[in-house]
């Protein structure tokens, strides 16, 4: 009767240390569980965006397909196509997407001089205002030719690109699609144009991928400034 006394109290023991182990290994795992809980919650987030455009019948295209899917973008809009087409920078507006400089006529610095390139800032600045009531503090400088004094000068902040699929020379949507998800990582900006069908149709599906993915677009203010 002792022994199986003694037997069940060196049992019990031996369970109690056992429990105890087990609950200090979970408390040591605690960090390292709530990281992978972090990870895999916290949308990763990347911005989509586009030059050139608008377009009349592309661009709606587009901003239908991102309306759809919440998804919001910037777009970085030529001076004389906003002025043609205001109807669309309309839409662009109210659908909350950013909209940025890109020149009034897709003009690169380094070929018309700083004059003529401050000028055609201010006249896109201008047309877009006229619009929305909103002046743009963002510009993507044609070919990436910028000047960093202009940035105080203009009150303008230049947003360039991380990822370029090329897809103003690529002739099917799903050249863009894969050059696109086989190297995008968090907090790049993707460059695409919203004068192309092909890049259009790309984007869209791109979009369903990534979401897919657990990631979130956002527009490039919400990227570079916070």
């Amino acid at each position: 009767m002792e022994k199986s006394r003694k037997w069940k109290l060196f049992l019990g023991a031996g369970i109690l240390a056992v429990y105890a182990f087990a609950s200090l290994l979970a408390f040591w795992r605690m960090p390292e569980r709530a990281a992978a809980w972090s990870e895999d919650t916290v949308p990763k987030r990347i911005a989509l965006t586009f030059d050139d455009g608008p377009y009349p019948n592309l661009t709606r295209q587009l901003l239908d397909g991102l309306r759809e899917r919440g998804v919001k973008a910037s777009f970085f809009v030529v001076g004389e196509n906003a002025k043609a087409y205001p109807d669309v920078i309309e839409t662009m507006y109210e659908d909350g997407h950013l909209i940025g400089n890109h020149t009034y006529h897709h003009v690169q610095l380094t070929e018309v001089g700083e004059e003529k390139f401050k000028e055609e800032i201010r006249m896109t600045n201008a047309v877009l205002s006229e619009i929305t009531g909103e002046t743009p503090t963002f510009i993507r400088p044609p070919y990436g030719s910028w000047n960093k004094k202009y940035e105080e000068e203009l009150n303008l902040f230049p947003v360039l690109w991380t990822v370029d699929p090329l897809d103003w020379c690529c002739n099917s949507s799903q050249c863009v699609y894969q050059r696109v998800v086989t190297t995008v990582k968090e907090n790049d900006i993707i460059l695409l144009h919203d004068c192309y069908e092909t890049s259009v149709t790309a984007a869209l599906s791109i979009v369903d991928s990534l979401q897919a993915q657990g990631y979130e677009f956002v527009t490039v203010d919400e990227l570079l400034l916070e």
